[in-house]
């Protein structure tokens, strides 16, 4: 079973919209803009914690946010609700197992969950395999640099990250190479911007 860090218990679902919430805000906002939803679009969130993104896809659209957290999602519903967020559907899954048929949607966004499931290959896999031929997959994660001594730190860090339930050292290409994905654009996002939205197709 794929855990999510707060499903560690590590973060309450308050302190989880503390750290996840403004100062990650940004990167969120250009994920969402990369997806390129059109009018009728089924999405898919993986990963989605508190619903801190839900209100930012457009009403004319329909989503599916998942997450594994029983608690993250009594709190997304409490969110979706109060904002009256008709399009949004929240659904308990595991990123390894997605609950859905293949080619299910047209568009599927990872907002900071790469880093954190155990198996991030298998996870992007089955975004993939859910994702329609020419459709648009965005991951926002942070990823191991390209410069040599700071992805060297990442790699000293990542024992002690995981024991906070997420890793410092995803390294990008070779895991998007694996799952099959082809990079259309890596935008940097947030402030310091050492997070990525990296938009791919689904050929």
């Amino acid at each position: 079973m794929a855990l999510s860090l707060h499903e560690h218990g590590y973060y309450h679902p308050t302190v989880y919209d503390l750290i996840f919430g403004a100062p990650l805000h940004p990167g969120r906002v250009a994920a969402v803009a990369a997806l390129g939803i059109g009018p009728g679009d089924q999405v898919l969130e993986v990963g989605t914690g508190t619903a801190l993104t839900a209100a930012l896809y457009p009403r004319a659209c329909r989503v599916t946010a998942v997450d594994l957290s029983a608690s993250m999602l009594r709190r997304a519903k409490a969110r979706v609700v109060r904002r009256g967020l008709t399009h949004v559907r929240l659904l308990a899954s595991d990123a390894t197992h997605l609950t859905f048929a293949d080619a299910s949607f047209d568009r599927v966004l990872a907002p900071y969950v790469i880093s954190v499931v155990p198996d991030p290959l298998q996870a992007l896999r089955e975004m993939r395999r859910v994702c329609r031929p020419g459709g648009r997959i965005v991951i926002l994660n942070h990823f191991r640099s390209a410069r040599p001594l700071m992805a060297d730190v990442e790699r000293a860090l990542s024992p002690l990250t995981r024991h906070i339930g997420f890793r410092a050292d995803v390294d990008l290409p070779p895991l998007l190479e694996a799952a099959g994905l082809r990079t259309v654009r890596i935008q940097k996002v947030n402030w310091p911007p050492i997070w990525s939205a990296v938009t791919c197709a689904r050929d």
